[in-house]
């Protein structure tokens, strides 16, 4: 039985989607007994970090890895779940011209590209190098040992500085141009690391990120989402599932609760784990609260990259595909072919030049397809108005755009995997306007904003921002950080719940 004085404490809080900062922020409050209900306009929990069957096969929904594995797995045993999830590391298999191999760490992959092309050692010795200062940079600052790293802080903090100062505003497009010389094999392969055209500073993390801390979820991220709904619920919280909000109610200039299917629901503070451009630009109920200029950064400011993913189910048993992708996720790129993403909108042939990545679930856990098949996901960056936005809202030519898109994608997996078109019973295919319509992400952005340095919304990669104009609205997902992903997105969660109290 609660106190007086708990009860004083307690709030009534409403949280808008169940993606993992919504899950993170609903569980931290309802276990320190405030009154939380999350509102989700799908029918399960999880959003991008979500996954669904069809016909046996399950899939990702998107997100198919996470980095930063100590802040994320810090949060779930606060929670109490970590035990009941199991994690998994994700390793890469690169395909890429001359590199052929499996990495499980960046030493791995260094050492790849080295015996690869001995004859630019000179040029990857150059990038390379780079990319080691800023890891050294970013791991002394992050992760100061004893005393003497706590004394050093400030040192190791002004070296990072220097460090991102000095690539911030540089692409890794226009890096790789200068290291390797565009036109070279290994200028295609480094151009299109990480998002396209996002800062050089990010280089050396990415790297070292996605080669020593990948990590995914064995029985698939879904499984991840219900553990963290059902303990919501044991705690006493509410998730409605299927009840989109159309409203951010306001009331002497503070958020006062929300409008969803055309009832009012009062909260003393109101949290979007939701699409940030949508929180303001469609759902807040008076615009005037917020300044003028901030509704145009908002407006003006990109988002991050859509991707589209074809989803096979296939009649291969996982021991044959293992086979060929020979690790869960393969990442494919034919240096011949240049797919040139800042004028991919307009060019019939962009997905046919387009590297692509390869994920089977079921090469983790083969309860994830039927007995002895496979489910595959192929996956590549996408402009989000590709080609007139995707048949200008002809659903017809929207139909066949899809359909030759998942050829494409097809025909690159095949170089990987022989004769797969013959293994293939089920498939289909998820565009930007797919992710947009079940994630509500504007233009189905896969890591909430631009990582291009040109087009910042935020000042600092690496501040976590969860105040808004509005009093008592705040945002708990990716969309508070530069660099969105899981881990900004439970970052985000953990500060709104410290500050509810």
């Amino acid at each position: 039985m609660l106190s007086s004085r708990e009860r004083d404490t307690m709030r009534s809080i409403v949280i808008i989607g169940s993606g993992m900062g919504g899950l993170t922020a609903g569980n931290l409050l309802a276990k320190k007994g405030h009154r939380v209900t999350i509102f989700e306009a799908q029918k399960t929990p999880g959003g991008y970090t979500g996954g669904f069957r069809h016909e046996g096969f399950y899939f990702e929904s998107g997100t198919l890895a996470f980095e930063s594995s100590a802040q994320v797995f810090r949060a779930m045993k606060e929670i109490g779940v970590f035990d009941k999830i199991e994690f998994v590391r994700q390793n890469m298999h690169i395909m890429a011209g001359k590199m052929n191999g499996v990495c499980s760490s960046y030493r791995e992959f260094k050492g790849l590209a080295y015996r690869s092309y001995p004859a630019e050692k000179e040029k990857l010795d150059r990038y390379l190098g780079e990319a080691d200062k800023m890891i050294r940079a970013m791991t002394g600052m992050l992760a100061p040992r004893g005393v003497a790293g706590f004394l050093a802080f400030p040192f190791r903090l002004a070296g990072f500085m220097h460090m991102y100062r000095k690539y911030s505003k540089i692409t890794v497009t226009d890096f790789a141009a200068a290291c390797f010389g565009e036109g070279s094999p290994l200028y295609a392969h480094f151009k299109g690391f990480g998002y396209p055209d996002m800062s050089a500073a990010l280089i050396g993390p990415a790297l070292a990120a996605f080669l020593d801390d990948y990590w995914t979820v064995k029985k698939g991220f879904q499984s991840w989402a219900d553990v963290l709904a059902d303990n919501f619920r044991a705690l006493g919280g509410e998730l409605r599932l299927g009840t989109p909000v159309d409203k951010i109610i306001t009331k002497d200039r503070a958020a006062a609760g929300v409008e969803a299917q055309g009832e009012f629901f009062p909260a003393d503070w109101v949290i979007s784990a939701a699409d940030y451009k949508k929180t303001f630009l469609a759902w807040l109920d008076d615009r005037s609260l917020l300044p003028a200029e901030f509704v145009k950064k908002v407006s003006e400011t990109s988002v991050s990259e859509g991707i589209v993913t074809a989803y096979l189910g296939l009649s291969l048993p996982p021991v044959e595909l293992g086979k060929c992708l020979k690790a869960p996720h393969a990442s494919y790129r034919d240096p011949s072919l240049a797919a040139d993403f800042r004028h991919g909108a307009d060019d019939p042939d962009y997905f046919k030049k387009a590297g692509a990545g390869l994920y089977s679930p079921s090469l983790h856990d083969a309860s994830l397809a039927p007995a002895g098949k496979s489910g595959l996901m192929i996956q590549a960056v996408a402009p989000a108005h590709w080609m007139n936005d995707w048949g200008g809202g002809d659903r017809q030519r929207y139909r066949e755009l899809k359909e030759g898109v998942k050829r494409e994608l097809v025909a690159k997996a095949a170089a990987v995997i022989p004769g797969l078109g013959a293994h293939i019973e089920y498939s289909d295919l998820a565009t930007p306007l797919t992710y947009e319509r079940f994630t509500a992400n504007t233009d189905g952005a896969t890591s909430a904003w631009s990582w291009n340095p040109h087009n910042k919304f935020y000042g600092s990669p690496l501040g976590v921002h969860i105040d808004t104009p509005v009093k008592s609205l705040l945002i708990g997902s990716c969309w508070s950080a530069q660099i969105g992903g899981v881990p900004s997105a439970i970052n985000a969660a953990r500060r709104c719940a410290r500050r509810i109290g």
